[in-house]
C-alpha cells in the first residue's frame, strides 16, 4: 500500500546553481526535488549570526525585550531565551521578571535563532551555539547532548564518554554531538573542539572591543553551510555550475569532510544544472495552491500568517473496491506528498492537515504512522498529534527562515494582499536565465527583453552591473523595452 523508501534506498544529490547575485541549492532524493535553499547577496539569512545588541526597550508584561543590533527592525528577545549567569534560562531559574536581568541601554551578546519573517523582527537568544562539522559548542553550558538521529545506544554512550574525556582539556562548555560524528574517533572530535574554542575566543575579543549594535560573527555562506549541515553519508554527488565556487567547496571538503571530496563535481554543461531534474518546473509548481497526486487526488495548500492548512481531496480517483478503500489510499498517498511539500516550500509553525474522513480507526492509525515515518527525513523538528474524529491532524514544524513563497514572491498590489506575485528581483533573475538559454541555442545579433516597467527599471538601475556582466559573457548586447500592459511576472526575450 505504501511506497515509503527506507533510509538505505535513499540516493541524495546536491545541485548548486551560482550566479553573482544569487545562490540556489537543490536537494534531490532519488531524482525528485525535496528542498530548495536560496540566498541572495542583497538579503542573506541571519540565523546563526552573533551580534552585540543594545537593549532599547524592556516589556515586563510580555516578559520580553527589544534590542538594537544594526538591522532594519529591532530584534526580539524572550525570557525563555535568556541565560542567567548560572547557566539556566530565566524561566528555569524561577525569576519572575525580565527587568531584573535586562536594563535599557546595556549591551548583550545575542545570536539570531529566527530570521525576520513578515512584519516580525529577528528572534534572538543569549544561548550562544557555534556549529562545526561534528560538534556544536555551547559556551556557558555544561550539557552534552547526542543527535537523535544516532539511534544505536552503544554508539551514543561511546560518543558521550569520548566528548566528556576530550572536553576535560578545554575551558568549560557544553556540546551537542551531530549526526556526522557517528563512528568518529578522538582525533576528529578533538580537532573540532580546538577549532570551536579558537573561534569562541575571537568572538569574545570582538565583543569586548566593538560598540553595541554591530555584527560580531557572521555564519558561513550558503554553500559552506549546506556542506557542514546537510552533507551526509548517503550523499552520492554534489554538482556545482560555478568553477570558482566548486574550487572553494572542494578546498572546504578536503579540509573538513575529506570523505566527500571525491563526490564533488564541477558541472560545465550547456544545459542549466537545475533543468537536469526539472528543478525549475518544480519550484514554479511549489508556488501554486494545488498539488496533484498520482492517483488523481490532490492537495490544496493555503499559507497564512497564523498557520498553514492542507486539504486532501480524492478528485478523479474513484478506487477499485469501495469508498472507504478509496479514501484510505488517497490519504496514504497524501502523507508522502505533504511531507515533501513541507520541505520543498519550507512551511513552518502550526500546520493543520484535513485528511478525508475515515471511519476505520485502523486506517486512521496507519495514515498517522505513515505521516510520522516520512517526516523522519525532515531536517526541521516536527511534532504530530493524533487524527481527530473529523480527520484533522495538528502538527508543528520548526520555522527558522522564510518560506519559499515569501522568498520568491511579494504581496500583490492589485489584490490588496489576497495573493502574491514574484518580486521584480526574481523576474530579473528569470530573465537572465532565459537569455542564457537562448544564447546557447540561437545565433542572434542581440536580445530584446519586453517586461513590465518595474522590472525594466530594476534591470537598468540596481541590476545594471549584472546586465553588463551578462552581455560580456554572451558577447551580445541586451536591450530593454517596458510594456505597460505586462504584469510584473510577464516578460518576453526577443531575438533580433
Amino acid at each position: 500500500m505504501s511506497n515509503i523508501l527506507t533510509e538505505s534506498t535513499i540516493r541524495e544529490e546536491l545541485l548548486i546553481n551560482v550566479t553573482p547575485r544569487e545562490t540556489r541549492v537543490a536537494v534531490v532524493e532519488n531524482g525528485v526535488l525535496q528542498e530548495v535553499y536560496i540566498e541572495r547577496a542583497s538579503r542573506r539569512g541571519l540565523v546563526g549570526n552573533i551580534y552585540k545588541g543594545r537593549v532599547c526597550r524592556v516589556l515586563p508584561g510580555m516578559q520580553a525585550a527589544f534590542l538594537e543590533v544594526g538591522l532594519e527592525r529591532t530584534a526580539f528577545l524572550h525570557e525563555r531565551d535568556i541565560r542567567t549567569p548560572g547557566g539556566e534560562t530565566e524561566q528555569a531559574a524561577g525569576n519572575g521578571s525580565i527587568s531584573e536581568l535586562l536594563r535599557e541601554g546595556e549591551s548583550v551578546l545575542v545570536q539570531v535563532i529566527k530570521d525576520p519573517i513578515g512584519s516580525k523582527g529577528a528572534r534572538l537568544s543569549t544561548h550562544i551555539s557555534i556549529p562545526a562539522r561534528n560538534l556544536v559548542f555551547m559556551p556557558g553550558s555544561a550539557h552534552i547532548g547526542i543527535s537523535q538521529r544516532i539511534t544505536d545506544e552503544a554508539e551514543v554512550e561511546r560518543l558521550r564518554g569520548l566528548v566528556q574525556q576530550c572536553a576535560a582539556d578545554f575551558p568549560p562548555g557544553g556540546y551537542i554531538v551531530r549526526t556526522a560524528a557517528e563512528g568518529l574517533g578522538e582525533e576528529e572530535i578533538r580537532a573540532d573542539m580546538v577549532f570551536l574554542h579558537r573561534l569562541w575566543n575571537a568572538i569574545q575579543e570582538r565583543n569586548e572591543n566593538e560598540p553595541a549594535g554591530c555584527l560580531i560573527h557572521e555564519d558561513m555562506p550558503l554553500t559552506m553551510r549546506i556542506m557542514r549541515d546537510l552533507a551526509g553519508v548517503e550523499l552520492e554527488k554534489i554538482r556545482i555550475d560555478s568553477r570558482e565556487t566548486y574550487q572553494k567547496v572542494l578546498r572546504f571538503a578536503e579540509k573538513f569532510i575529506p570523505e566527500l571530496a571525491p563526490r564533488i563535481e564541477y558541472y560545465p554543461g550547456e544545459r542549466p544544472i537545475f533543468d537536469l531534474y526539472g528543478v525549475e518546473d518544480e519550484i514554479q509548481r511549489a508556488l501554486e495552491r494545488k498539488v496533484e497526486l498520482k492517483s488523481g487526488g490532490y492537495l490544496i495548500i493555503d499559507q497564512t500568517e497564523a498557520m498553514t492548512t492542507i486539504d486532501v481531496n480524492t478528485g478523479a480517483f474513484v478506487g477499485h473496491r469501495n469508498l472507504e478503500e478509496t479514501i484510505f489510499r488517497t490519504n496514504l498517498e497524501a502523507t508522502q506528498a505533504i511531507a515533501r511539500q513541507l520541505r520543498l516550500r519550507n512551511l513552518g509553525g502550526i500546520i493543520i492537515i484535513d485528511f478525508i474522513d475515515m471511519e476505520s480507526p485502523e486506517h486512521r492509525a496507519q495514515v498517522l504512522q505513515a505521516l510520522e515515518k516520512v517526516l523522519e527525513r525532515d531536517h526541521a523538528r516536527t511534532s504530530v498529534t493524533e487524527v481527530s474524529d473529523l480527520g484533522l491532524v495538528e502538527m508543528t514544524r520548526k520555522r527558522t527562515r522564510e518560506s519559499l513563497e515569501h522568498v520568491l514572491c511579494e504581496e500583490c498590489p492589485a489584490c490588496s494582499g489576497r495573493g502574491s506575485i514574484k518580486t521584480a528581483e526574481t523576474v530579473c533573475y528569470e530573465i537572465f536565465r532565459e537569455i542564457m538559454r537562448a544564447a546557447r541555442q540561437f545565433d542572434a545579433q542581440r536580445f530584446m527583453v519586453l517586461a513590465s516597467q518595474q522590472v525594466v527599471d530594476l534591470l537598468l538601475d540596481e541590476e545594471s552591473t549584472s546586465v553588463a556582466d551578462l552581455e560580456s559573457f554572451i558577447g551580445k548586447p541586451v536591450v530593454f523595452q517596458a510594456e505597460s500592459l505586462y504584469t510584473q511576472e510577464q516578460f518576453d526575450v526577443v531575438l533580433t
